[in-house]
């Protein structure tokens, strides 16, 4: 381990982390970093990493280091602003971000994040300036009297669960929400603003429930009337303009339309009612919505970037603003454009995050891995890479040997030689959980190849798992029986096997030995076994049963099996 290098640690650690082995990246950094704890840029991307798994603080903790080690390095104060970003400490990532700007100068990655910031807070201030209106309202000293004088209304003081109802509301105004599907509490509602409130029956009938978006608008301010007489039984509609009700007419129709996927008349039923009603957001994604279907992804997304820059400044609902971004990202993707798309969907996952979106954008990243992976594809710069890897191990240089060995497998990843080597490699290096991952992959690319269980034999003797390299040993031998190497490392096993069995190991030893056989779940189910505990008692108290028992192969395999795991000696 000694001649791993804390650049090649952290160069390692950044290959993990670009392919979202975010514990291994951190396992990496922490190496890097335990070799050199004066440079900055290894807590960077640490922090970098413990902020991907969402462990901001230790991410905030990395972040604060990097700060302490180099005050002008812009990132430290970027990563302490995302990590309290993502820890929902708003005030202070906003702060950390004010705070690079003012030291590092104008930073492209501190400014963006501090604009991110900043519309968060403006939403959630908005959220909670509307709440508190609504909360006012609710709480108002003339709301029982409207109620009480409200045809609609008054009926509701004499039911007690809905005073309960409307007592629980007035106490904390944030759970409206659990009651708003009670047409009651929708009526209140209404009186309380002084307008028509929609039910969501109402909602639909106007909007449709479609696969295309069917987004409320805001309802025009209803005309003031006198008070409706006793025997009215509804208050009065909202107005509609003119061209706001054909809008209306042509959007139904071309929602039947898309239901029925007719998406150019779809299109024409939808270019009509962004005509009449060009600041209906909702109209502008249907027509993205048909488009898309329909094939037509540049004028997809084209509508697509009018309802955001519409909505904006409009100020429509955020989750209004999210779908079109979603599907401008849906466009992209088919135009093979997956960059572009990946951008598009998180900009959207700010907005509002929703499960499509998000199974969309991870999608959507698989894709683009698998792409980019496909176009390195080359398997005679793969065999380069293993030949230099190759001499490298010659040399003994085997992190730049692992390196080498990577880059073959990137270009061929079935190379079943290259998993081999560098399986070697990593056992060199006494990085055993990965030369065993190596050795695994390579029996699984060429079942045929001895070397793969010499690797694998290897690992498991190293890691005193005598009886498991006994079995890897024995199955190489079955597709090379005259391999050396194979039959050398099954000769090694049995020569530790029987030191233990003739007391030539220490009890630290044998103890330590027999504590990694027990977590063996085949140890596990043999010892567990009525039948094999008779056995095993039998053995050591009665020598008649004891050969009865050494007639039947299955018994004694099992047995040798412990024999081999240290379990049981023979003496």
């Amino acid at each position: 381990m000694s001649h791993v290098t804390a650049e090649e640690l952290k160069a390692k650690g950044n290959d993990e982390f670009k392919l979202k082995q975010y514990d291994d990246a951190i396992a990496s950094f922490t190496r890097a970093i335990a070799l050199d704890g004066t440079n900055h840029v290894y807590y960077s991307n640490r922090s970098a990493a413990y902020a991907s798994i969402e462990r901001y603080h230790d991410a905030l903790r990395d972040a604060n280091k990097v700060i302490e080690l180099n005050p002008t390095f812009a990132k430290g104060y970027a990563r302490k602003g995302n990590a309290l970003f993502g820890a929902g400490d708003l005030e202070g990532a906003k702060a950390a971000y004010e705070s690079g700007l003012r030291r590092c100068g104008d930073d492209a990655m501190l400014r963006s994040g501090l604009q991110d910031v900043e519309e968060v807070m403006k939403r959630e201030k908005s959220g909670k300036d509307s709440l508190g209106e609504i909360g006012s309202m609710f709480n108002s000293p003339d709301l029982m009297g409207k109620l009480a004088s409200n045809p609609n209304t008054r009926a509701y003081l004499s039911q007690p669960d809905f005073m309960a109802m409307l007592r629980a509301v007035q106490k904390d105004v944030s759970v409206l929400n659990q009651y708003l599907s009670d047409p009651r509490m929708l009526n209140v509602l209404s009186v309380a603003m002084g307008v028509q409130v929609m039910s969501g029956n109402d909602a639909e009938k106007e909007f449709g429930n479609h696969e295309a978006d069917s987004a409320p608008r805001s309802a025009p301010e209803p005309v003031k009337s006198k008070p409706a007489p006793a025997a009215e039984k509804a208050a009065p509609e909202p107005m509609l303009t003119d061209d706001r009700k054909r809008a209306l007419e042509a959007k139904e129709l071309g929602n039947a339309a898309y239901k029925e996927r007719k998406f150019d008349e779809a299109i024409t039923h939808y270019d009509k009612a962004v005509d009449f009603d060009p600041t209906d957001v909702s109209l502008l994604n249907n027509r993205a919505a048909a488009k898309l279907e329909k094939g037509d992804y540049d004028a997809c997304i084209t509508d697509c970037e009018s309802a955001v820059e519409i909505g904006r400044s409009l100020r429509v609902d955020y989750t209004i603003i999210a779908k079109a971004m979603t599907r401008k990202g849906n466009a992209l993707v088919k135009q093979g454009k997956l960059e572009e798309a990946l951008d598009t969907y998180q900009r959207s996952l700010t907005e509002h995050r929703t499960a499509d979106t998000l199974n969309r954008m991870n999608e959507t990243e698989k894709a683009l891995k698998e792409a980019r992976a496909k176009a390195y594809l080359d398997p005679v710069k793969g065999e380069e890479a293993r030949e230099r890897g190759n001499a490298l191990f010659k040399d003994q240089k085997y992190p730049e040997a692992v390196k080498e060995y990577t880059e073959a497998i990137a270009r061929n990843p079935k190379d079943h030689k290259a998993y081999s080597n560098r399986s070697a490699s990593y056992t060199k290096l006494t990085a055993f959980n990965d030369a065993s991952k190596d050795a695994e992959k390579c029996i699984e690319l060429d079942p045929t190849f001895a070397k793969g269980y010499v690797r694998k034999g290897a690992v498991q003797f190293f890691t005193k798992a005598y009886d498991e390299a006994i079995e890897t040993y024995s199955e190489g031998l079955k597709h090379e029986p005259d391999n050396v190497e194979l039959k050398e490392g099954l000769r090694k096993c049995y020569e530790q096997i029987n030191m233990g069995s003739t007391g030539q190991l220490s009890d630290d030893e044998l103890k330590a030995r027999q504590e990694r056989a027990m977590a063996n779940p085949e140890i596990q189910q043999i010892l567990s076994d009525p039948v094999m505990r008779q056995v095993l008692q039998d053995m050591s108290s009665d020598p008649k049963a004891a050969a009865q028992h050494q007639k039947n192969p299955m018994i004694m395999a099992r047995i040798q099996k412990l024999v081999n795991a240290g379990i049981v000696q023979v003496r």
